[in-house]
């Protein structure tokens, strides 16, 4: 469990936020603005910040460059904005911001930022520099050993169209292989299906839920289920 500080002026950004990490496991400290991010950078003393750019007292930029002019940019933090520009975006990694996050916020990409930025806060002295982009997040240089880990096991193994691995054993719903040697629209099609199918079964079929867990607007969701062909009567008897 991380102690995460999420600095946003937003109370529904905040709420969400907060709902999601706690759902990780994690501790989440809220502020509003910098004044409550500086006060709880001091009590709370975060793994993590994640900080918004647009706030009505001082923007995250130069709340950014404030904690690292005084030597308190001694957590990883990652910044948030829906309207900020790629000048911004490479400002604030500049100072010292390990990446961007573009709004709204994926709760894949959250995840995905909330773990590059714990494992940059425990390996503090990898020589690899954070770059930003202006949609989700670019990871570092260095991958982890869990990662290095997922590489190395589907090297060893080959998978059938069925999903069982060359050694006959079914793969689990939340990790599967797919062939790369297609083209790319090809591959991302097959992922983008047993992804939402993987989403659909664990929610029962509530496309409410899915929506939430996925991150899109019920119409986009329902659109990119009928593009992919998946058949939403079959999810709700949960045989997918």
């Amino acid at each position: 469990m991380a102690n995460i500080l999420v600095v946003d002026d937003e109370h529904g950004i905040r709420e969400l936020l907060i709902e999601i990490l706690d759902d990780e496991g994690h501790n989440v400290i809220a502020a509003q603005n910098a004044g409550e991010a500086r006060a709880a950078r001091v009590c709370a003393r975060p793994d993590l910040v994640l900080l918004d750019i647009w706030m009505p007292d001082t923007d995250g930029v130069s709340l950014l460059k404030e904690w690292a002019s005084n030597g308190q940019l001694d957590m990883p933090v990652i910044m948030m904005s829906g309207h900020a520009t790629i000048e911004t975006a490479v400002e604030a990694t500049r100072i010292g911001a390990l990446a961007f996050l573009e709004k709204p916020i994926t709760m894949q990409k959250l995840l995905q930022a909330v773990d590059l930025g714990l494992n940059k806060g425990v390996a503090k002295a990898a020589s690899a520099k954070p770059l930003a982009v202006a949609s989700g997040v670019q990871h570092l240089a260095g991958q982890s050993a869990a990662h290095n880990s997922f590489q190395q096991e589907a090297a060893n193994q080959q998978v059938s169209p069925s999903g069982h691995s060359s050694h006959g054993a079914p793969l689990s719903a939340s990790m599967q292989y797919f062939e790369l040697d297609k083209p790319l629209r090809e591959a991302r099609d097959d992922f983008e299906k047993a992804y939402f199918e993987f989403h659909l079964s664990a929610e029962g079929g509530s496309m409410t839920r899915v929506a939430d867990k996925t991150g899109l607007e019920r119409t986009h969701l329902y659109r990119k289920l009928k593009q992919l062909g998946i058949d939403l009567s079959k999810a709700k008897k949960g045989l997918m």
